[in-house]
């Protein structure tokens, strides 16, 4: 038995931590040159960071192993010892913020009333529904059978042959969407259909969380006037068990807008309409495309950059990366401070920023002489 680390109470070796049921942790994240681990009591809202060592005993403390075993695994890791008062600072640490079990919650949070939802005439949110988790995970009992591999390669099979057609015929597409906006009756049909498909990217946010473990905190209307949107937060998105199910949570949004646009596409494809009408259809696919594949632009506060941020690994990487950009472009030594693993995801989401704003750029000039020209 190892005996009682120096500096620590009697006993203290033989206690065995451990975390509350409703703390989580998420992987090891980059964050300027440093690397970071969120911790985050999902009973209390609170979140704070640690780095890499505090997070190697953190994630143990289960309530399997003594500090006196784990010292033994920290000092095999790192090549050295807590000593007692160390242990008392990260206990007193986790035990004022409350997350060890049987800690009281933290009396600034217990006292703090929630505060209520900004609401104003001209800006503000107000909830739909009482339990948003709950209303999630009904909406996961009645749709997740489509996250099945089985129903969704044909889905996305054919939401990629649509956008190809898209491409494809996207001189036309863009006649017809100009004459859409001379005719107010259906261009305000496509505008609600649009908005109705931002309200089903949302949910979709929410289902696809939920079916990798997620839960949902709040579905609701927010509105900046004159924009009206819906929103649902994820409350534990970046505590998702794997990185490509945060992934897969950040792109369903966009997914679903693409799928949304799949019976209009049909209709517009083989429907006997009068030419209004399908040529409203195809400034619907225009738009609606538009709308998905702008949300996965890398730039924040888009879903492109949640991915991004995931691909690289990476918390505030539009900062960081700004950061290291300006140290590097100076030739400051500090640049040379950061792990190579840091420097390469900075530079690669930097490149790539650059190339999607050009992309974007180059789109709208492109669509706007040939505006211009017909």
């Amino acid at each position: 038995m190892s005996a009682t680390p120096p500096g620590a109470a009697p006993g203290l070796a033989e206690y065995r931590p451990a975390l509350g049921p409703r703390v989580l942790l998420s992987d090891a994240l980059l964050q300027g040159a440093a690397t970071v681990h969120l911790i985050k009591d999902t009973a209390a809202g609170g979140s704070f960071k640690v780095g890499p060592k505090e997070h190697f005993l953190i994630a143990r403390m289960d309530g399997s192993r003594t500090l006196a075993e784990l010292g033994e695994e920290y000092a095999k890791e790192y090549g050295r010892r807590l000593d007692g008062a160390r242990w008392q600072q990260i206990l007193r640490m986790l035990g004022t913020r409350g997350l060890l079990a049987g800690a009281p919650a933290p009396a600034a949070e217990a006292a703090a009333a929630p505060e209520p939802p900004e609401r104003g005439l001209l800006k503000g949110s107000i909830r739909l529904v009482a339990d948003a988790d709950a209303t999630t995970d009904r909406l996961h009992r009645a749709v997740g059978f489509l996250l099945v591999p089985g129903f969704l390669l044909p889905l996305l099979a054919l939401v990629l042959a649509m956008e190809v057609l898209v491409a494809v015929r996207i001189g036309e597409l863009l006649d017809v969407t100009k004459e859409l906006f001379t005719n107010p009756v259906l261009l305000v049909g496509a505008a609600t259909l649009l908005w109705f498909s931002t309200a089903l990217h949302e949910l979709a946010h929410g289902v696809v969380a939920r079916h990798h473990g997620g839960t949902v905190a709040e579905i609701g209307l927010r509105w900046r006037l004159p924009v009206i949107i819906m929103y649902c937060t994820v409350d534990n998105y970046l505590y998702l068990g794997t990185r490509w199910q945060r992934i897969q949570t950040a792109v369903a949004g966009a997914v679903m807008n693409l799928l949304f646009l799949l019976p209009f596409c049909a209709l517009w494809l083989f429907a006997p309409l009068d030419a209004a009408t399908h040529d409203a259809l195809g400034a619907l696919l225009l738009l609606g495309s538009v709308q998905a594949l702008a949300m996965l632009v890398p730039l924040p506060p888009l879903d492109g950059y949640r991915i991004a941020s995931q691909l690289c690994g990476a918390t505030e990487l539009a900062a960081s990366t700004l950061a290291y950009l300006r140290l590097a472009a100076r030739r400051d030594p500090a640049a040379g401070d950061y792990p190579r693993p840091a420097r390469a995801a900075y530079r690669a989401y930097g490149l790539a920023a650059v190339l999607a704003l050009a992309a974007v750029a180059a789109a709208v000039v492109a669509a706007a002489r040939h505006l211009l020209t017909t």
